[in-house]
């Protein structure tokens, strides 16, 4: 298996994981999310991320949301499951039972519970032995906003030379560093912005496209982000990127999950409920989100 054994190009929602109000997974208010995002052009889905609320659902929950979405996505998008955890050995586990459930391929975040111990040797040998058990390729995912383990690119270019991974989903925002890791890394490795607030400058520096919480909500837009770039409409391109920062920031770093849910909910599809220990968006904060959602032309 080569790193380019698909292909990662285009734009995935990594995909908020709907509660009731009891904070039981709403399987059916998914499907419908997904049926609607169907319509669209998105490459596929990224389930069981950052966004998916992954580290409060139990194993079971986990592979039930897996399988709801295999059922509901269709041939020609990707489904990327998250099966990052803690210890080597229960990554590989759930990485297996991903792909025994149909996942095209497997997001992994860095392990970060013992944070300082997470060595470039240390993070080297624990996604060779993941993408080595792996029956589906392996994407790695560097977030050190929540992990506080920030990947070199120098770790990254070692990590893939392991034929079973294929990319990384990069949050850092740090151009320079996306730039090396692409210099760095082999022909067909594929790098994915992690936010819809540096995508432009990532496709600009060779991104293959992104894993960004905006194309939840504005599916379209982000879509015709990476269009207009690489049509070579680079001034409407970076307008449309300029329009879209403020609502990307609301729903990430202001608001959070819960900002994104609320923002969900206001556009109709279903966002709902967060897990605790997130608390749900307040009356003013959803107040301040509508009015942020209208002036970048979503309401």
């Amino acid at each position: 298996m080569s790193n380019s054994s698909i292909s990662l190009h285009g734009l995935f929602p990594p995909i908020c994981t709907p509660f009731l109000a009891d904070e039981e997974v709403a399987y059916d208010a998914l499907r419908a999310n997904l049926a609607r995002w169907n319509a669209t052009d998105l490459a596929g889905y990224v389930v069981l991320g950052s966004n998916g609320e992954a580290s409060y659902l139990t194993e079971a929950e986990k592979l039930r949301v897996l399988e709801v979405s295999r059922e509901a996505i269709p041939a020609g998008k990707l489904l990327i499951a998250g099966t990052a955890c803690e210890s080597t050995r229960e990554t590989i586990h759930l990485t297996r039972q991903a792909a025994s459930l149909g996942a095209d391929a497997a997001i992994v975040v860095t392990p970060n519970y013992y944070d300082d111990k997470m060595t470039d040797a240390a993070l080297v040998h624990h996604y060779h032995a993941v993408a080595e058990s792996s029956p589906i390729p392996v994407i790695l995912y560097n977030v050190p906003k929540f992990t506080h383990v920030d990947m070199a690119a120098g770790t990254v270019a070692r990590c893939a030379q392991h034929p079973n991974i294929i990319g990384i989903k990069d949050s850092g925002g740090n151009i320079t560093k996306i730039a090396d890791i692409i210099r760095l890394c082999p022909p067909g490795f594929q790098l994915l912005a992690g936010s819809a607030g540096f995508l432009y400058a990532a496709l600009a520096v060779g991104a293959v496209g992104g894993v960004v919480a905006l194309a939840n909500i504005a599916p379209r837009q982000c879509i015709e982000i990476q269009r207009l770039w690489e049509t070579r409409r680079l001034d409407e391109a970076a307008e449309l990127q300029r329009r879209l920062i403020p609502v990307n920031t609301a729903i990430t770093a202001t608001y959070g999950v819960a900002g994104l849910k609320a923002a969900l909910d206001m556009l109709g599809y279903y966002g709902g409920a967060v897990r605790s220990p997130l608390l749900p968006s307040s009356v003013a904060d959803q107040a301040a989100l509508r009015q942020i959602l209208a002036d970048g032309g979503l309401l």
